[in-house]
Parts: C-alpha cells; structure tokens; sequence
C-alpha cells in the first residue's frame, strides 16, 4: 500500500495514506522530501515550500491559500489555509463543452434487477406500508396505527410497516408550507410503497383536501386518506382498519425482472475525510457514469453548498445553455440563501471534516463533486421537484445528511448512495447505503457501513471494486437489506427557512 498520494500532477500537496513521521523521506516526482511535521492519514503535505498568500493545489485546483509561509515537507490543515471563496459570481464566462463521455463509454451487457412495477410505470425496490402525517400533531396517532399493524402482521409479505413523523403541517408560511407539502406529496407517490395512508387532523394549514387535491392523480388502491377529526369514535382503530386493506393489497404485488434503466440513484456524502475524494467519491463517480451512459439509468447530485468552489466543473458538463443557466441559477440562489442570513458561503467544513483531513470548502466540494463522475448534467430540479430527465441530475437541497438524503429519496430516487470517512449510523425513508472511504472505519463500525472503499488506496483496482459494487446495488435494488434498514432507521427530515407562527 501507498505510504502517500499526488492526486493531480499540477499539485502542490500529496495526501497521506498511513501515518507519517517527521523525518520521513518521501519521493515525489522523482524528489525525496524529508517530513519535517508528523502527517496524520489523510491530511496533506507541503510538496515545495508554499508562500504566504499563495494557493494551495489539490486536484489540481485551488483550494484556498496559505495564511503564513509552509515548508516543504510541513504538515498543513484548517489552521493554515483559507478559503478563496466569496458572494454570488455572475459566471459569463462558463463555456460549456460540448464532450459527451458516454458517447465514447463502452458497450455493455445491459443489466436486471427484481423490483416491484408500479401502475404509474415507475419501479420500486421495496414494498412497504408508509403512514404519513400531514401536520406534526397527529404523529402520535400514526405511531399507534403502525404499531398495532406490526404486532398483527409481523410485517409478513411486504418488506416493512413505517411511520414518518415531523413536526411540520402547520404554522408555517410561504416557501415551508410548499416545501411540506411537496415532500409529502412525492412520498405518496413513490414507487417503493406498497400501500400509503396519508393521516390528517382536520385544522392544520396543509389541509387535508387541499393536500389531496395538490397530489394529483394518484393510485386509490395504494393511496388512502383519513382525517381524524371527521373520524366519530376511535380514529386509530378506523385508521388502522384502512392500513390492514392496504396491507392485504400490497401482499398481493410481487417482485419481476426489471432493466437497470429504471433505477434511480441518490448520491451523497456526510462526515466526509481526507480519503472521500480519493476512494468513496471516485467510486460513485465511476458507478454514476456506468449506471447513466451504459444501463440508460438516473443518478441525482445535491447538497448544493458542498457545490460551491467546484461549481465550474458541473456547470462546463451541461447538456445544453438552458441546463448552464439553471445550474448557475441553482448556485447563486444557494449562495443568497446564505447571504440573506447574514452567513459566509465558504465557512462549511464541519469539525470532523477538519479532523479527517478537508481544510477549506473548496476542498470539501472537489472531493464532493466527484459523486457525479464524467457525465453530462441533463437535469436541474428544484427543492421537492420530481426527475424528469434520465441521466446525471442536480437537486437543490443543502449539505444536511437528513434534509439532503429526504429530497434525494423524494426525487424519487429508490436508494441513496451515502459515502462517509467518519460514519453515520441514519437512514432517509429509502435504502441508505453507506460507503465507507477508509477501512478503518469499515472494521471499526461494521453495523453502520454497507460496503468499503478504502480498498481502493490498499491492493484493489477500481475496475475490480466497481464491479463489486454494481453486483452488490443490484442486490439491494432486489431485496438485500443495508444495515440502517436492519437497524430499523426510516427517517424524513424537512427543509426549513422562513418564520413558526
């Protein structure tokens, strides 16, 4: 294994693979380098002597510059560089560039899952019962609907009987009241339920007939309302009778043989280290491009401030002007977001981040970027807003693990792909797989990570974990439980700005 590696050849740092100690004489592009600081794994080292104010090189852009001078062999983190980012840039520069990498990917047996076909043509990779609260006041009586379902029916025949709580629905105006709504409403409409009640009180500002107006058309024999103040006597017991229909009919549906082309996949990344942008990422990356250009599938890219500083690159991949112009929109109306708030738009690393090795935010979003591969972007949506358009796509959501990964699942991505260097044990309300950057983290946390790609700085090509990796989504796309799932974790988490009445 690698003691230490130069991402890029214009680089003017090298990332640490194992620990390293002061004294220790690396070989850089033909150049020993005596360490004069001990290097933790994944952090950097000074390949030259750096002066103060200069950029720091990794991935070969910058990644913010040097607050005093930094030897060659030197050890340098958050304390020695900062970020070069600023406000809203007008980017009329952006060129895009016109080069389609899946126009030149090559052939490739088009692959299978077994999912569950719904009437609408979308594909679920689970079939579970959902009960979803329209306001925060009725969690309770959700909880008692899907707890006495589960001790009837052990969940025989479906693959899980869920609550969602929250605590929104009501006293919320403007864009949050729209937000609930649509999350809600894209959760009715997703293809891994089997069977959704949909649980109102009756007073609250998301209105149940209203709600089930903004719906839309929907399946009656997997969709159902209740109110609960319409409901005269037990409104657990009335729900519960409507969920135990539901349950019988989607006992009734059955997995079938179904193209990779009807996937749907979320990418994300949270407690991120040193290793994301070398290992995890890259293998997204590589996964996105194969499931897109080869299999005619979707991947979904958010976390919109992790964007920020590598922004260009996504923006220089879109398919055409009107894509450029809406990425560029997506940018700049995040960094307003900040701004309105009286927040910086480069202040993001998280302290663990910084304990793993990301110094600024513009390193953070190079290693961030590269969940998307080489691809084309053919969609931009909205907060809320469903795909429309195969392939690479852009979501607006911020960097929170559980806001991001709700928006990704109510996209209607069937699975999130989630890479971590420090771990995380959450799940969103779909399968949540867990990609760990390191090997350590993967021995150390078993239970929270699904699969390891700090093979990928040790003894194994990235050729051979791809194909690991697709085998093992597919199965999960059949059926396999990840370990958030066996963990019993299904959580949503609503994005927020405005006022609580």
């Amino acid at each position: 294994m690698k003691e230490y590696l130069k991402i890029n050849p214009a680089d003017n740092v090298a990332v640490a693979i194992t620990p390293l100690s002061k004294g220790t004489v690396i070989t850089v592009d033909g150049n020993d380098i005596t360490l004069v600081s001990d290097i933790p794994a994944g952090h950097k080292v000074a390949l030259r002597d750096i002066a103060e104010g200069e950029n720091v090189i990794k991935y070969g852009f910058p990644i913010g510059h040097t607050l005093h001078p930094v030897a060659k062999g030197a050890f340098l983190d958050h304390n020695d560089i900062k970020t070069n980012l600023a406000g809203q840039l007008d980017y009329s520069d952006i060129k895009i560039s016109g080069e389609n990498c899946c126009s030149v990917y090559p052939e490739v047996k088009p692959l299978t899952f077994e999912g569950y076909e719904r009437k609408d043509g979308q594909v679920g990779i689970r079939n579970e019962i959902w009960v979803i609260p329209t306001v925060g006041c009725v969690n309770g009586i959700v909880k008692q609907i899907v707890d006495r379902l589960n001790a009837e029916t052990g969940a025989e025949g479906v693959d899980g009987i869920f609550g969602f709580p929250h605590n929104y629905g009501c006293s919320q105006l403007g864009d949050d009241h729209e937000n609930t709504k649509k999350i809600l409403r894209d959760m009715v409409h997703h293809p891994n339920a089997g069977g959704v009640l949909v649980v109102g009180l009756g007073c609250e500002n998301n209105q149940p007939a209203v709600f089930k107006e903004f719906c839309g058309d929907y399946d009656t024999e997997r969709v159902r309302f209740m109110v609960c103040q319409e409901v005269e006597g037990d409104e657990v017991e009335y729900g519960l009778e409507i969920a135990r229909e539901l349950y019988k009919q989607a006992c009734t549906y059955k997995r079938t043989t179904q193209p990779a082309s009807k996937l749907r996949i979320g990418l994300k990344c949270g407690g991120s280290d040193g290793f994301s942008g070398i290992t995890a990422n890259p293998l997204l990356g590589e996964f996105s491009d194969f499931l897109c250009c080869s299999q005619g599938g979707t991947t979904v890219l958010t976390e919109v401030p992790e964007m920020f500083g590598a922004e260009t690159i996504l923006m220089e991949r879109c398919i055409d002007n009107d894509k450029l112009g809406e990425t560029i929109s997506l940018i700049n109306n995040f960094k307003q977001y900040f701004l309105s708030h009286g927040e910086p738009v480069g202040e993001n690393p998280s302290p663990g981040n910084k304990a793993g090795g990301i110094s600024t935010l513009e390193e953070k979003a190079l290693g961030c970027t590269q969940k998307s591969g080489k691809s084309p972007v053919y969609g931009v949506m909205e907060y809320g807003e469903r795909i429309s358009h195969n392939g690479l796509n852009l979501l607006s959501a911020p960097g929170n693990d559980l806001v991001a990964s709700t928006a990704l699942a109510s996209a209607g991505c069937q699975m999130v792909l989630f890479t971590t260097g420090r771990g995380t044990p959450f799940g969103t309300y779909v399968p949540t797989v867990k990609v760990s950057t390191n090997s350590n983290l993967a021995r150390r946390k078993p239970t929270w990570i699904d699969f390891n790609a700090g093979v990928l700085v040790e003894d194994e090509a990235m050729d051979s974990v791809l194909r690991r990796f697709v085998d093992y989504i597919l199965e999960v796309a059949s059926g396999r439980q990840v370990n958030s799932e066996i963990a019993g974790i299904h959580e949503i988490s609503i994005f927020k700005n405005g006022v609580t009445l």
